[in-house]
């Protein structure tokens, strides 16, 4: 419900802080004294449209608060869970608007867009007036007012599962037929292609593999015979090794008689002769390896020439060729064995559109019963009214041919004003005055179902008076006693019922250089004399305060 209401420099109101409670609240005040502004800063912030003309004269912005207490589970805490936002149990809605005509909006301290503060402020509160449509137009809201009453909620929540899975089985197999029917019209070409790559076997990372292969050999052949020439002068006939080695034997004969002559010599003659024969192991390594198979080098140009053209053939990397080869063949097994996969997915469809037609009209059966429980409830309030002449009715349209996710059914509100005339769409039928009363008849119906926790009424009982104004306040009474009513009024006998009396008003300031709207809080000497100032008009008489003290008596 909404705790409080805060408003800064919103066209004539510079500050105002109003403290809300369970229960009806009515606001009233002479014609002009800013009720409408009022309700027009309170749209603001649960997401209405912005208007720079909303911005108090002089004041570069403009901003309303609505701090709201929210059970838990309530649809708007979903809405903030939905939008990465956190919920704390109360909720700050929050709008400023800037007097060049933007506006921000924000929900506990957390900027969101307008589109969610709307969303979650149509969760919260629900303003409606003689004119307003937003409740009553959608068809769809119908439905869903019509299932709050009868508690439907589970069987919709049910057929939206099974709606969900019938579009998952037929979008499966809508996209098998598809992919056959490509199969089919490709088929020659698909085995043709399969077999050809399936003989090629293609690998991944082949055709690098070889190309580096194929350069190693060819690169062996230029140098191999460097490198027997290479090994040849070390290690061949010609090779100075046998000479060295005859002179180290020589010189260590020697050695004896002249060790620090000899010895650093045949130490180097040493390492010569051990570089060199390790020159000759390095160059017969490399002659191996450079040595190579012509037929080897023919069968590795071949595979390469093979592949570069099935890669040019099927427009395909070489490296793709072997995931390609494993799609021809899942295509043609497709072809081959997808006439049964086909029989198994048109059972599924079947089966899971033949789930939610059966759940879909159960729940239509269920929707026509409860829409003859719901016009009977809504007329047995229409003749304190004053439209004990009117008619209220249900439209159940059933098409199956139509289905969706919440049924097959479309369902609208309808009435007929006057016996005779022809019953149609409540918004298009009732005039201004019969729609309000309309509406209230039917939410307080719904009052425990299908509602938003605040229900604001701006003037529905415009053009009334008496007995019928004081069933408007009754059955305002009555609403209130299961969610939060606030009612704009200029019914003394609505606001007789009220919990809590707020007289709107305009003071003047700076010597009547500009003026300000207040809102305060009646007691009950003053709000006698409101009430009074109501029935009598501008001079308030013993007889209207005698009135108006046996209205709150019979209201308490």
């Amino acid at each position: 419900m909404l705790a409080r209401l805060s408003i800064r420099d919103i066209v004539l109101i510079e500050r105002l802080d109003i403290e809300f409670s369970r229960g009806l609240a009515v606001l009233t005040g002479e014609t002009g004294a800013g009720k409408s502004i009022l309700l027009d800063a309170f749209a603001l912030a649960l997401g209405g449209r912005g208007d720079s003309g909303l911005v108090r004269h002089g004041a570069e912005q403009g901003q309303v608060t609505a701090t709201f207490d929210v059970p838990k589970g309530h649809p708007a805490a979903k809405i903030l869970s939905e939008n990465g936002l956190d919920d704390t149990g109360e909720m700050i809605l929050r709008r400023v608007q800037l007097a060049d005509g933007r506006t921000r909006a924000f929900v506990n301290d957390q900027s969101i867009s307008v589109q969610t503060l709307k969303a979650v402020g149509a969760a919260l509160v629900e303003i409606h007036g003689q004119h307003d449509e937003r409740a009553l137009v959608d068809a769809s809201t119908h439905r869903q007012l019509l299932d709050a009453f009868a508690g439907l909620e589970k069987e919709v929540a049910a057929l939206e599962t099974l709606w969900e899975a019938r579009r998952t089985a037929n979008t499966a197999l809508d996209a098998h037929r598809a992919s056959m029917e490509r199969a089919a019209r490709e088929a020659d070409y698909l085995r043709h292609a399969a077999d050809e790559l399936k003989t090629l076997k293609p690998k991944d990372g082949e055709e690098t593999a070889l190309a580096e292969r194929r350069t190693t050999m060819m690169q062996g052949e230029k140098i191999a015979s460097d490198l027997r020439e290479a090994q040849e002068a070390v290690g061949g006939p010609h090779s100075p090794v046998p000479a060295l080695a005859a002179a180290v034997r020589r010189l260590e004969r020697r050695a004896a008689n002249s060790p620090a002559l000899v010895e650093p010599a045949v130490k180097a003659i040493d390492i010569a002769i051990n570089a060199l024969e390790e020159a000759d192991q390095h160059l017969s390594a490399a002659l191996v390896a450079a040595d190579f198979d012509p037929a080897e080098l023919e069968r590795i140009e071949e595979r390469l020439f093979a592949l570069r053209a099935a890669s040019r053939k099927y427009s395909t990397p070489v490296d793709g060729l072997a995931a390609l080869a494993a799609k021809f063949v899942a295509d043609v097994a497709l072809i081959d064995a997808g006439a049964d996969q086909l029989k198994k997915l048109e059972a599924a469809a079947d089966e899971a559109d033949k789930r939610y037609g059966a759940a879909a009209e159960k729940l239509s059966a269920a929707r026509t019963k409860s829409a003859e429980k719901l016009n009977k409830a809504v007329n047995a309030e229409l003749a304190p009214l004053k439209l004990e002449r009117a008619k209220f009715m249900t439209q159940v349209d059933t098409d199956a041919n139509s289905p969706g996710p919440q049924g097959i059914d479309r369902v609208e509100f309808w009435v007929q004003t006057n016996p005779g005339t022809k019953p149609g769409p409540l918004m298009k039928v009732a005039s201004g005055g019969e729609l309000s009363r309309f509406l209230l008849a039917l939410k307080v119906v719904l009052s425990d179902r299908g509602s938003a926790p605040t229900l604001v009424f701006d003037e529905i009982d415009t053009g009334v008076g008496g007995a019928v104004a004081d069933a408007i306040g009754a059955r305002l009474s009555r609403l209130a006693g299961q969610v939060q009513v606030m009612a704009v009024t200029h019914a003394p006998q609505v606001a007789a019922r009220a919990s809590t009396h707020l007289l709107i008003s305009k003071d003047a300031l700076d010597k009547g250089k500009r003026v300000a709207t207040r809102v305060n809080a009646l007691a009950a000497d003053h709000r006698r004399e409101e009430i009074a100032r109501m029935l009598a008009g501008a001079e308030i008489t013993a007889e209207a305060r005698a009135a108006a003290e046996r209205l709150l008596r019979a209201a308490s």
